[in-house]
């Protein structure tokens, strides 16, 4: 084997379950950054449906009571 290849590997290798260790950190942080957001959305999206069904509420009361 080359001596400059046999010195990269020899530098490389050890290191290698860091780096695994380090992207697999990386992607399960990901991953629960995403389900907090689809969470928040999922509940910022109910919160919205229950203003809009208050909000039609208030209106037809308003337009019943116009009409009176």
């Amino acid at each position: 084997m080359d001596p400059i290849l046999a010195d990269i590997y020899s530098t490389v290798i050890p290191s290698a379950p860091y780096i695994i260790a380090a992207y697999a950190l990386l992607w399960v942080a990901l991953l629960v950054y995403l389900l907090m957001i689809a969470r928040g959305t999922k509940k910022a999206q109910a919160q919205l449906q229950l203003l809009e069904e208050a909000m039609e509420d208030v209106v037809v009361e308003e337009i019943i009571i116009e009409e009176e």
